[in-house]
């Protein structure tokens, strides 16, 4: 990020703190999309396409049916009814998606059939192409199959596959190596490293998790784990957790800065303040807050930014895809923030008779505080059922109002 000199907070402070966006496009600029290669089928569920897929051939192939039944002419089944059931001779029976022999342009349904010891007879006319699905209804050879940027779903490689392909062209997903600086403090170490793990595996990543590292009063310690995380090239992420901020022992931002460079740090967000970004050589490293709900929020807004940018998938909006879908909500009480940060507002629906209380969006549901941003600790998250986002020159918000809650994932 132009304009920041790296300065050691401990002890002092902030000089000043990045803004939400600036430190978003800080990210933008630091995580490109992994190069693509060729990923087979069975493993290419939530991977990000990097080139369309082109049909090789129509699909289906050829005229099939489109339902259990006989394949007929639909001719021989003029005038056919429960009271005149007419003969099919050399019907054909069929499942569906099994090609129509030839001569025949119609499927009729099992529910149309007449079985009797003399063969099958039709109790219902149909027209020509009933129960068909013809050549090329789906595809036709040379048309996009699937478009560019598109992140599989189980679907769609059965559509590949039935196409007789094997190997599609996505972004891999990306390696993040999460390194666990100062240790375990009652047991937060190993919370943060299974919460941070869950939420990469969430976002396209694949999360090994590192440490815990001890520290020393010049951060040499935490240096050296960074340079054996980045020079392997094993990583194309590096996440630390803990140690950002400006106690004495908060040496990860002083790491970061022996071992490699750094872009920014202290970033305009509650909770989750005390985030920073860097590099050691090419790998990007993003500095997370040790404190559990400050190392979720710079994570939902920052560092599943970095995850997904790496992956090649979308991030849609300010918010990104940390955190949920947005519903439609009114405040039951006062949302209380502070100019000059994002605030990140942990909200509860209740349901008293004007909304249902499930937040659906439909506009009756209200919603309460259940944490102020500055509250540490999970267990206040844990009883919420999404965040409202207060934009940094926001007062907060007046009981009462329209907001947007978005929804935990």
């Amino acid at each position: 990020m132009t304009g920041f000199v790296f300065q050691d907070a401990r002890g002092r402070g902030f000089s000043r703190r990045v803004s939400l966006r600036d430190a978003q496009a800080g990210i933008d600029a630091a995580c490109p999309p992994l190069a693509p290669r060729p990923v087979p089928l069975a493993g290419a569920v939530g991977l990000c396409l990097a080139a369309p897929v082109i049909a090789p051939g129509d699909w289906p192939p050829a005229d099939r049916a489109a339902r259990d039944g006989v394949a007929i002419d639909a001719a021989d089944s003029l005038g056919a009814g429960s009271y005149t059931p007419i003969p099919l001779i050399g019907a054909h029976g069929l499942s569906s998606g099994d090609p129509l022999p030839p001569g025949t342009n119609a499927v009729l349904p099992v529910e149309a059939l007449l079985r009797s010891s003399g063969g099958v007879e039709a109790v219902e006319a149909v027209p020509p192409g009933a129960g068909v699905e013809r050549r090329a209804a789906a595809l036709s050879a040379g048309a996009s199959a699937l478009p560019v940027g598109r992140v599989l779903r189980p679907s769609d490689l059965g559509l590949l596959a039935g196409l007789g392909l094997r190997l599609v062209t996505a972004h891999p997903p990306p390696r993040v190596r999460i390194l666990l600086v100062g240790g375990p403090r009652g047991g937060e170490g190993e919370a943060l490293g299974l919460m941070l793990a869950a939420l990469v595996r969430r976002d396209g990543g694949v999360p090994d998790v590192l440490g815990p590292v001890s520290t020393d009063a010049d951060g040499r310690v935490v240096a050296d784990a960074l340079r054996a995380a980045c020079d392997d090239g094993g990583a194309d992420l590096v996440l630390t957790a803990g140690r950002t901020g400006v106690g004495v022992d908060d040496v990860a931002p002083l790491a970061l800065a022996a071992a490699g460079r750094v872009a920014w740090h202290g970033v305009a967000l509650r909770p989750g303040d005390s985030a920073g970004l860097g590099a050691v050589g090419a790998v990007p490293v993003l500095l997370l807050p040790g404190e559990p709900m400050a190392c979720w929020s710079a994570y939902a807004l920052l560092g599943a930014r970095a995850v997904r940018r790496r992956a090649g998938l979308g991030v849609t909006d300010f918010v990104g895809a940390g955190l949920g879908r947005a519903v439609t909500a009114v405040t039951a009480r006062k949302l209380v923030s502070e100019i000059g940060s994002v605030d990140l507002h942990r909200v509860r629906f209740i349901g008293d008779g004007w909304g249902d209380g499930w937040g659906d969006g439909r506009g009756g549901d209200r919603v309460e505080p259940v944490a102020s941003p500055v509250v540490p600790g999970l267990a206040a998250l844990a009883r919420a059922d999404g965040v409202v986002v207060c934009p940094a020159d926001s007062e907060g918000v007046p009981a009462g109002a329209t907001v947007q809650v978005h929804m935990l994932v």
